[in-house]
């Protein structure tokens, strides 16, 4: 049962792909390979009745080829804050379980490498964005400077996480993961970052 839900806030990602990543117009990862660590911080949310305000989730994805054309590894990790009502509702949530924006990945995932709670730090400061997983993951991606100093976005892409809202372009300052067997370290790669707005 999708159950009655909505979450939104920020989210933003960053992967070994060059900026902008080809994967989001259907193009194979710049190296043939992309892994990918996503997070949201949501700023309003709720499940039923339990409240999910100011909650964190991340996402690690690692998909050996076109990312639409190919099974990925995933793994999910829940604040650590969360109660158990509110950890398995993100869970439900952004497993796809729920139904909404993050089902539509689903079908894409070959293997689920684990659900975790975890420490999870998000920071959104001007231009910035900052993802921490403690033990796991650190990233810090920065907008690209365009035109007269302003963004440089994407809009209508086919392939996205985050539908309905223009795609910040940005590269990392730093991005690594290490968990699972799985392994991103990499600096000046891609990166997103945008509202995001989730519901059944």
């Amino acid at each position: 049962m999708a159950g009655n839900w909505s979450v939104s806030g920020q989210y933003c990602e960053a992967c070994n792909c060059e900026a902008a990543c080809p994967c989001v117009v259907l193009g194979p990862p710049t190296t043939g390979e992309c892994t990918v660590v996503i997070g949201w911080h949501i700023d309003r949310g709720r499940y039923e009745k339990v409240s999910l305000d100011g909650l964190n989730v991340a996402l690690a994805a690692y998909a050996p080829g076109p990312m639409t054309q190919v099974k990925w590894k995933v793994a999910l990790y829940v604040d650590d804050r969360a109660n158990p009502e509110q950890r398995d509702a993100l869970a439900k949530i952004f497993s796809g379980q729920a139904g909404g924006a993050p089902a539509a990945l689903g079908p894409l995932v070959g293997e689920v490498l684990g659900v975790k709670s975890a420490a999870i730090e998000f920071r959104a400061e001007g231009k910035r964005r900052a993802l921490r997983i403690d033990g796991v993951a650190d990233a810090e991606i920065e907008a690209v400077s365009g035109q007269g100093g302003n963004d440089v976005t994407l809009s209508n892409h086919p392939f996205t996480a985050v539908p309905g809202f223009p795609a910040v372009v940005a590269r990392s300052k730093r991005a690594s993961y290490h968990d699972h067997g799985l392994a991103l370290e990499v600096t000046g790669k891609n990166g997103f970052y945008s509202p995001f707005d989730y519901r059944p």
